[in-house]
């Protein structure tokens, strides 16, 4: 049974679908993200009647993803669905089956492998589906050759907030520490970007660092079960031995380790005959065990991802699990900040940016933003570590909404009170700009773009940060500014209101802020309000999952849709009345006619007249109900705009097709210097520079003119393109190819066929 979070989340993918056939679904770890997947591949298989292929890269994911599906009834002896490695895929492409109707990729963030590039491109007409929890990489590429749109969940802090997953208490080692000054000082860097782990283990698998490691482990977490993150395995060896020689339970665990034997380890470790698991990158990734009551941050990171997957390995909630303890050993903490942080995921995903820690003093405030105000203090007059967060304080924060707004103003931007020396009254400034006729008897608070302050009269106003009046209160007895432009006053007899600040409308209780994408939506009991200039409210008790975010608007059911409202015909999607919410626009919520082959659409406001609105060009008038001439023809207008809709589709897809041969023919003018290359058994095709053909084949020879002779099975030849484009199947006894293109085949001896070869 999938909770809301998920329900909505699975229609916001359900919605992504329609318009893209590859999509990326970013939740957190420990949020159930395997559950959501099974419940997408029960509804597909039982819709479609396609098979389904689920993708992972290591065994253990296969394992537990197999496990999950039979909770659904989800079983390979009666479905066609199918959970691989892809390792596993990449060397039996031709015992792999039918061709899949969907092909789901657990993990996704590890999805850039010739393995998976080779799979779209065997397997085009499926659809696709990634998950993550961190769809970011070090080196800054993106993963928009694989996928088209990521859809994002809420973040962790709400997660926590909500009480999906564990609150945590923190603790980091002193800027100035041994530990952090070692660290300061590793300079060498792996292939990947991250630290070299030679380095880090010659730097920190010492005596004098275990044994901090130890009093960490015995003055924050001692007596409860948890797991630590080592450098290497000699590193993550020498640590167990160290704590079993103390009297913790503890247990290294490594690729090295036999499968049957860290199966026994995890399970011990789940009923609790083993205390601590030490790993090395093992359990980073799909290990579910919900009461570690610890994690220990040994291994020192640059990678964002590697940072919440491990601290991810302690935030899902368990009965009795009163707080995870994070134990930052590596300084962490300073590089990435706390792992509520609000990571700029689409940037990551589109290769904007990279998943990558700042090093200390250059946190990257474009990456993320702060959850909350973060205190330091000593965690032990004289000791190792420093509390960075408690959880009873993280729960304070989350109750008084001290989340600052998502846009940090710089100082210069930010208001700022003064006091006017001769009145002694107060006035408001903006940098270096002082605005005009403002003049209060007290400033009450400022927040943001607003401050609110009391005129001798007694009276309170908001102001905004161009000196604007917002609201006029009246007399009240206490106001607050709070998070997302909201408003809290209080009044005599000591009643509540709350006001937006975005259109002055006044509510009886606090509303809950939902966010699509940049556009938001308050919801009280179970009304949702726009936050538009004139304010829509939605009274039909919707689920927050039938509100569905399309990318540059969000859309909803209201039965209110007046029938003068038309619908276009001839693909129209407008199969009930719905009213939208347009990106950018602060104005109105419009009704919705109708979208368009591009995606792009028409809607309607009060007035009957209609607009054609693209992703990120606003909207347009074209056409209303009570036209002055035929250019203002409903039917005409929506003609016109579906001819032009229908060339911009004809138009992509042709720039689309040229850009595809143009990085063919690129590839194609390399293959002079190509040459086949074997890994293990299997040959492929590489330049010096990059790999042209995943070593998937028996036999490749060189390129004539473009193409090469492959040997899929014994005695089975056939004809590809130096790209990986399969022309003539294997099934040729032998394959001579000329450099005019010509192709000789040998079907049996004495039996030749010559073939002209176009692509």
């Amino acid at each position: 049974m999938l909770r809301d979070y998920q329900i909505e989340m699975k229609t916001r993918l359900m919605e992504a679908w329609k318009a893209h056939r590859s999509v990326m679904v970013q939740m957190p770890t420990g949020t159930g993200k395997t559950h959501l997947l099974a419940s997408v591949v029960s509804e597909f298989v039982s819709s479609a009647g396609s098979g389904v292929w689920l993708i992972a890269h290591r065994r253990e994911l296969v394992a537990q993803m197999e496990e999950t599906l039979a909770k659904y009834g989800i079983r390979r002896e009666d479905t066609p669905v199918r959970v691989m490695s892809v390792q596993w895929l990449s060397r039996h492409w031709n015992e792999a089956g039918d061709a899949p109707g969907l092909i789901v990729i657990d993990e996704a963030h590890h999805a850039l492998a010739a393995s998976y590039t080779e799979m779209w491109k065997r397997y085009p007409a499926a659809k696709k589906l990634g998950v993550t929890a961190t769809p970011c990489r070090l080196n800054r590429r993106g993963f928009t050759e694989l996928f088209e749109v990521l859809v994002t969940s809420w973040s962790i802090a709400e997660f926590i907030e909500k009480g999906v997953l564990s609150v945590f208490d923190y603790v980091s080692i002193r800027p100035g520490s041994e530990e952090q000054r070692l660290i300061d000082g590793l300079e060498k860097r792996g292939a990947d970007g991250d630290y070299q782990v030679k380095e880090m283990d010659a730097v920190l698998n010492r005596r004098p660092g275990i044994e901090r490691l130890y009093r960490s482990v015995r003055q924050f977490a001692s007596g409860k079960k948890g797991m630590v993150y080592a450098i290497s395995i000699e590193h993550a060896r020498r640590i167990a031995e160290y704590y079993s020689r103390r009297g913790v339970n503890a247990v290294a665990v490594d690729s090295k380790t036999p499968a049957m034997e860290r199966k026994r380890m995890v399970e011990e470790f789940r009923h609790g005959k083993i205390e601590v698991l030490v790993n090395v990158d093992v359990f980073s990734e799909g290990f579910d065990c919900p009461d570690v009551e610890f994690v220990q941050l040994a291994r020192p990171t640059l990678s964002l991802a590697k940072y919440l997957q491990q601290v991810g390995r302690g935030l899902r909630r368990s009965e009795g699990k009163e707080a995870c303890m994070l134990i930052d050993n590596v300084g962490l903490y300073r590089i990435f900040g706390l792992p509520t942080q609000r990571w700029n995921w689409d940037a990551m995903f589109r290769g904007r940016m990279a998943g990558k820690g700042s090093l200390p003093g250059r946190m990257n405030c474009d990456a993320s933003v702060t959850a909350f105000p973060v205190v330091e203090r000593p965690a032990e007059a004289g000791g190792d570590l420093v509390m960075v967060m408690e959880h009873g304080r993280l729960l304070s924060s989350f109750r008084e909404q001290a989340l600052p707004d998502e846009k940090e103003q710089s100082p210069s931007c930010r208001l700022r009170a003064f006091v006017d020396k001769e009145t002694g009254l107060w006035g408001l400034e903006k940098g270096d700009e002082m605005l005009p006729d403002v003049s209060f008897k007290e400033i009450l608070s400022i927040k943001g773009r607003f401050a609110v302050g009391r005129l001798r009269n007694g009276c309170v106003r908001v102001l905004d940060d161009t000196g604007a009046l917002v609201a006029e209160l009246g007399h009240c007895c206490e106001v607050r500014l709070l998070k997302d432009d909201l408003l809290q006053v209080r009044h005599a007899g000591n009643s509540v209101s709350y006001v937006d600040l975005r259109n002055g409308r006044c509510y009886a209780v606090r509303p809950r802020v939902l966010r699509y994408g940049s556009i938001e939506l308050l919801q009280v009991n179970r009304t949702y309000y726009s936050r538009t200039r004139q304010v829509y409210a939605n009274t039909y008790g919707l689920p927050s999952s039938s509100i569905v975010w399309m990318g540059f608007y969000v859309k909803m059911y209201d039965g209110r849709v007046p029938s003068r409202c038309r619908r276009m015909e001839d693909g129209g999607f407008c199969c009930e009345p719905q009213v939208c919410l347009l990106e950018g626009d602060e104005e109105r919520a419009y009704y919705l006619s109708g979208r368009l082959p591009d995606q792009s659409i028409v809607v309607m406001d009060e007035e009957g007249r209609y607009y054609h609105v693209e992703k990120g060009h606003g909207k347009r008038y074209v056409a209303c109900n009570r036209p002055s001439d035929r250019s203002e023809d409903f039917d005409e207008a929506v003609a016109l705009l579906r001819r032009q809709a229908d060339e911009r589709v004809e138009k992509h897809l042709q720039e689309e097709k040229c850009e595809t041969e143009r990085k063919r023919q690129r590839i194609i003018s390399r293959s002079v210097e190509a040459v086949p290359f074997q890994i293990g058994v299997k040959w492929g095709l590489r330049t010096a520079e990059q790999i042209l053909i995943p070593p998937v084949y028996r036999r490749i020879l060189r390129p004539v003119g473009g193409y090469c002779a492959y040997q899929d099975s014994s005695c089975q030849w056939g004809v590809l393109t130096v790209d990986g484009r399969i022309i003539i199947r294997a099934r040729y006894m032998e394959v001579e190819i000329d450099r005019d293109g010509t192709a000789r085949l040998t079907l049996v001896p004495g039996k030749m066929e010559t073939v002209k070869l176009t692509d």
